[in-house]
């Protein structure tokens, strides 16, 4: 369980901080980084849920899943599969099974996907980010998804950094969740902004 007694602990006055397992790290860190991008992320969605949350319970239930789910990601990512690999030695060291994101929460985005998606009519282009409230905060949240899968693409191709296939994929299939539910606070896609090309030209 987590226990935060104090709020400020001056541990990070000099740049670095604490993975929840082995040694500090700068803030600028890859890994770092890809934590920041990951709260980031969670807390865009919490800015949708404002809007969801009175209009859409059914979505709003999802994103609360999902919230979740990104605090399971940010553990998954602060704690270094070679720290907790039982081949290294150290897992006794951590003195608890480390948190990672499985296959399961991954399945259950892509049902909610299709649960979502079968309310849509197919597109006809790609959508301006944009509608109402609730679908124009959906969108951003769906970029800062995509940025943070770009941040653990990078860091999973460093060769002495590990980030797993299940954490990859769950956070690919968060942004097509973030995309169809933009879609459904549309209107179910009948208010979508559609890109028209060369439009001004």
């Amino acid at each position: 369980m987590v226990k935060l007694n104090k709020i400020y602990t001056r541990t990070g006055d000099d740049g670095t901080t604490g993975l929840a397992c082995g040694p500090r790290r700068r803030k600028d860190d890859l890994r770092i980084v890809t934590c920041g991008d990951i709260d980031e992320l969670n807390a865009s969605i919490g800015m949708a849920r404002l809007y969801t949350a009175l209009i859409l319970p059914d979505v709003d239930a999802m994103l609360t899943r999902a919230q979740n789910d990104l605090f399971d990601l940010g553990a998954d990512i602060a704690t270094p599969a070679a720290v907790s690999d039982p081949a290294s030695g150290t897992a006794a060291d951590l003195g608890y099974e480390p948190l990672r994101i499985v296959d399961k929460q991954v399945d259950r985005l892509e049902q909610e996907i299709d649960v979502l998606n079968a309310q849509l009519e197919p597109l006809r282009s790609f959508i301006l980010p944009g509608g109402s409230p609730a679908a124009a905060h959906l969108h951003m949240a769906r970029t800062i998804a995509r940025r943070a899968e770009r941040a653990m693409v990078a860091l999973a191709a460093q060769t002495d950094e590990q980030v797993s296939g299940a954490a990859l994929r769950y956070i690919n299939r968060l942004s097509d969740l973030l995309f169809v539910a933009a879609r459904i606070a549309n209107n179910q896609g009948r208010d979508d902004i559609l890109w028209i090309p060369a439009l001004t030209r």
